[in-house]
């Protein structure tokens, strides 16, 4: 008889158990799950009407801590509201004097902080179009937020797309959003009256391809945004990064794509370090600058179900990187303290479902997490110290 067969199959089962062992490996190689010990928060009701909170963004700087949203009647008519704290744990209700028709039904979505002062995006869908009618909110001395007069045009207009993410550093105030002609930029001092930098070279598509840009952060060199990169004769986004030392000028750095689809949604500075998070073929994955430029790092999660997937939230405190995603199914929020190289799940106190009009936001501030979650019938906000060796 001959003995191949038999060497066949013994080498058969040699690469069963080899795999079998690799899997058992690997599985004890996965991070086990952080559960930190949440507390719920009461957010006082804001002044009017009753309804229901509609909590969308969140931030925290130089001992000041805010949450923005809105409320919402049971008509479904909505307002703008904000809250804010000197302690993260005793929270007041934000005077908020709104002055045109959109800018009282606005729910404030993005919120960017500088020196403990706050401003505010936020929008209302209207018109006949119903498109969304966009407006900024500034500060003032006393406490409260103000409506920002504006144009029509400098945000809305023939060539609007998206008013994204709003960010504050030293330099000022930054938005950053998309026209029809690509990624753009406004800029600001005082958040008191933004600019519009629209088809600015390298920012702006161009015959090489379509830019979009999604968030953007204070850096030492002025301002970084992130975003996506479509090359011309392609179907799928590559990463992209945008410098500029004052908003209005901007240098573009393709990082390396690959045939996947792939982009960056969110940016934050931990420990000095620009660490961006987005899409990265059906994960999610992160990107971080080296002195020799950006490495892609580790990768996290999956996409689910048939909604769309994004990356809602991503806060850097205390060495560590916190970040809110929606898989297509629920939200989920995950940890890495190695800048992106690996990352942990962590546990939230209630279900987060994904769908339009449901959002998770996080705050990380002296190793202490705070949790927002919109379900679409109810919001809902925690605090809990972070973990021991949460992410490592």
């Amino acid at each position: 008889m001959s003995v191949r067969p038999v060497v066949a199959v013994l080498g058969l089962l040699a690469v069963l158990v080899a795999g079998c062992e690799r899997s058992a490996s690997h599985d004890d190689d996965v991070p086990q799950p952080v559960t930190p010990a949440w507390q719920e928060v009461t957010l006082p009701a804001p002044p009017g009407p009753p309804g229901r909170l509609l909590l969308r963004d969140a931030v925290a700087c130089a001992g000041r801590w805010y949450v923005v949203g809105g409320v919402a009647d049971p008509a479904g008519d909505t307002r703008p509201a904000a809250w804010t704290s000197v302690d993260g744990s005793a929270w007041r209700s934000v005077p908020i004097r709104a002055d045109s028709f959109y800018g009282k039904q606005n729910v404030l979505y993005s919120v960017g902080c500088r020196d403990g002062v706050a401003a505010v995006i936020g929008a209302k869908s209207g018109g006949a179009h119903g498109y969304p009618r966009v407006s900024t909110w500034r500060q003032v001395p006393a406490g409260g937020l103000v409506e920002v007069q504006a144009p029509f045009e400098t945000y809305g207009g023939p060539t609007a797309i998206n008013v994204s993410r709003l960010a504050g550093g030293p330099a000022g105030w930054l938005i950053v959003g998309n026209r029809s002609s690509g990624a753009a930029s406004w800029v600001s001092s005082d958040a008191a009256e933004f600019t519009l930098v629209e088809g600015a070279p390298e920012l702006a598509s161009d015959p090489s391809g379509v830019s979009w840009a999604f968030d953007g952060a204070a850096v030492p060199e002025g301002w970084l945004a992130v975003g996506g990169f479509l090359p011309s004769g392609r179907i799928d986004r590559d990463p992209v990064v945008w410098t500029s030392a004052d908003g209005r000028s901007w240098r573009r750095t393709l990082l390396p794509g690959s045939r996947d689809y792939e982009e960056l949604q969110r940016v934050a500075v931990v420990d000095g370090v620009p660490v961006a998070v987005g899409l990265r073929g059906g994960t999610f994955g992160a990107w971080r600058r080296e002195p020799g430029g950006w490495v892609a790092a580790g990768v996290f999660g999956r996409r689910a179900g048939a909604g769309v997937p994004a990356v809602t939230a991503l806060v850097a405190d205390g060495g560590r990187l916190v970040a809110a995603v929606a898989d297509g199914e629920r939200h989920a929020v995950w940890v890495s303290a190695d800048r992106g190289g690996s990352w942990s799940e962590v546990t939230v106190p209630v279900a987060a479902p994904a769908g339009a009009d449901r959002d998770v936001a996080v705050i990380a501030a002296g190793d202490r997490w705070w949790l927002a979650v919109d379900d679409g019938a109810r919001s809902g906000f925690w605090s809990a110290p972070a973990p021991p060796g949460a992410g490592r």
